[in-house]
């Protein structure tokens, strides 16, 4: 099966955090055997047997773009950057379309890279994330998308299933819904956890209000001392935030140091976000690495986090200090910790599981089979 994947995310070499979800699942297509996949992203290491599809100018454009944070943080930004790099992307995208001949299928992530798919009739699964649901109230999108999906076989992957009602409601007269998890790489599994002293809390996020939330208000109480608890913070600055004293900022972080130096040795991982997303990534290699999560109680953190099992969800601040208390006694740590471990590896598997997933779905579009 010849297949054409499509990211506007792609991390320059294996020390880049960004888009490294994508470098992760074209490894894993690119092991798989069974699929002859070319790649339209930023520039970035691929496996040998991907082809690269983008020329040289829009290689510059794409890298530029991840340079910027990419469309949806232009797009929050506003401005002229704002509201030029999406019509940019999409003339891109169309041009690369119409002159990539001889595929079988799209494989396409963000339901914004599906809007100028040309009318070809070949079959196409969008991945599907909590931003593309923020898409769908801009004007006119719900249509152009139909437009897209109109006269070929789609299925619409989101990577968690609260996801699924509004997709449904908005295309499933023209698309299968099947929900599609992200798989986990296995140098998470392999961490070989030994919590320290003082208790060390992670928080691995963009520099965001929504993505903070109330995380600094709702912690400051519980890190005055700093021989009891630390709060360690790992991520780019993407908004102008002000990072307290007594948080320990480290700024971005690659996936690398992270399970080498800082998941062996922590407590737990914290996350109090109020962002739109699916299923957060760091929260399951969090799991993999067998440790407890606590996190505020959003759709997307409901939908990882067993509560009172892997970790605590929390809806006021009181129940945020709870959390953290029972997760700091070392029995309840270990219990927690073991939990998360077993729900990742039963529940989201490897990469290798992943693609199998995706591949699944494109031989049935392939064969015009509807999903079980």
């Amino acid at each position: 099966m010849r297949i054409l994947m499509v990211s506007t995310s792609y991390p320059r070499d294996h020390a880049d955090w960004r888009g490294i979800f994508i470098r992760h699942l074209v490894d894993a297509f690119a092991r798989a055997g069974d699929a002859q996949l070319r790649l339209l992203a930023p520039p970035g290491e691929v496996p040998g047997n991907v082809g690269i599809v983008a020329n040289a100018a829009e290689s510059a454009w794409l890298d530029r773009l991840m340079q910027a944070g990419g469309i949806s943080h232009l797009m929050r930004r506003g401005g002229l950057a704002g509201m030029f790099a999406p019509i940019g992307l999409l003339r891109l995208l169309a041009r690369a379309y119409q002159r990539e001949g001889g595929i079988d299928a799209y494989h396409i992530n963000w339901l914004q890279c599906a809007l100028p798919l040309p009318d070809n009739g070949l079959p196409a699964v969008i991945g599907v994330l909590g931003n593309d649901l923020k898409l769908l109230r801009l004007p006119m999108m719900r249509t152009l998308l139909r437009r897209a999906m109109r006269r070929r076989r789609v299925a619409l992957c989101p990577n968690a299933e609260w996801m699924c009602a509004p997709l449904q409601a908005a295309f499933g007269d023209l698309a299968q819904i099947v929900p599609v998890s992200f798989g986990i790489d296995a140098s998470w599994y392999a961490i070989d956890r030994a919590p320290e002293k003082p208790a060390r809390w992670l928080a691995v996020t963009r520099l965001t209000q929504d993505k903070l939330g109330p995380l600094f208000d709702w912690s400051a109480p519980l890190f005055t001392d700093a021989r009891a608890r630390e709060l360690h913070l790992f991520g780019p600055m993407q908004e102008s935030v002000a990072v307290p004293d007594w948080v320990r900022y480290h700024g971005p972080a690659d996936a690398a140091s992270l399970a080498r130096e800082w998941f062996p040795a922590a407590t737990g991982l914290v996350t109090l976000s109020r962002h739109a997303e699916g299923r957060p990534q760091v929260m399951l290699e969090a799991m993999a690495a067998g440790l407890p999560i606590v996190a505020s109680r959003a759709p997307a953190h409901a939908d990882v986090v067993r509560d009172g099992v892997t970790g605590f969800l929390c809806d006021t601040k009181q129940a945020y200090a709870r959390a953290m208390a029972q997760i700091e006694d070392a029995q309840t740590n270990a219990e927690f910790g073991a939990a998360a471990r077993v729900a990742a590896r039963e529940g989201y598997g490897t990469w290798g599981d992943c693609a199998a997933r995706y591949l699944a779905i494109h031989r049935r579009l392939q064969a015009g089979i509807a999903s079980a």
